[in-house]
């Protein structure tokens, strides 16, 4: 008497619990996949669009030029464009209506500190998704692993002529659901930590952009209000010249 032990069989056949277990997996690998491919996606658009706003700014281009040519773009700026495009607006709005340097440098770092928060979370969207699959689907197989053996050793326990033909169907059948969760949680788990140090060098790469910016702004303002307090002292001395 053969068993037919193909895969498709042993599915078909499996307890209805069993093939819930498989059925939940299988979903699992599905959406692990999906995140997988649009992350990677969204990884490396941020990377080279980093790279090339980097190029743009330290090309020595003016920084008022430069935010022209972001907002013309009419695209949603993200990433360190994001970050530069926030610095930049907040300095341009404050640098006028105040001659505290250290208040203005605050507000600059405040409003740049939320964009790099929000673009922080971007990247990390759905990494928790990869890390809570990559962690339970082997565990979840290891269930219906468990339940589909303990259901063929109580079926052989009420036969009185036990055989291997009988019990080895539903172990396999049991054990396809372990090879379910490994195959639902390793590229889940290699995704996750993939991804997740590519999230902190970019993230890394963001804040050092905004230190480095908001030096940059420093300066500026100084120069700006040292300006500003030359022609002001300048003024009263011009005009006892002009009476002379």
């Amino acid at each position: 008497m053969s068993t037919d032990l193909s895969l498709i069989t042993l599915i078909a056949e499996a307890s209805l619990l069993v093939q819930l277990v498989m059925l939940l997996l299988l979903a699992a690998s599905v959406l692990s996949w999906f995140v997988i491919v649009r992350k990677y996606k969204l990884l490396k658009r941020a990377t080279e669009s980093a790279l090339k706003f980097e190029d743009e700014f330290w090309s020595g281009a003016d920084l008022s030029e430069l935010y022209t040519k972001l907002y013309r773009r009419r695209l949603e700026r993200e990433g360190m464009e994001k970050v530069f495009e926030t610095g930049f607006s907040e300095y341009a709005r404050s640098y006028k209506s105040t001659k505290d340097s250290a208040f203005l440098m605050a507000s600059i770092q405040r409003s740049m500190k939320v964009a790099l928060a929000r673009e922080e979370d971007k990247l990390e969207s759905n990494l928790s998704l990869l890390a809570t699959i990559g962690s339970t689907s082997p565990y979840i197989g290891l269930f219906g692993t468990v339940w589909g053996i303990m259901n063929s050793f109580t079926a052989l326990g009420a036969v009185q002529n036990a055989s291997l033909t009988m019990v080895a169907p539903g172990i396999a059948e049991a054990l396809i659901a372990t090879a379910m969760g490994l195959f639902a949680a390793i590229p889940a788990v290699i995704g996750y930590n993939r991804f997740s140090d590519l999230v902190d060098r970019l993230v890394g790469r963001y804040e050092n952009f905004a230190e480095e910016f908001a030096t940059i702004l420093q300066r500026q303002s100084i120069k700006h209000h040292e300006s500003v307090s030359k022609s002001v002292a300048s003024k009263p001395a011009n005009k006892t010249e002009n009476e002379n």
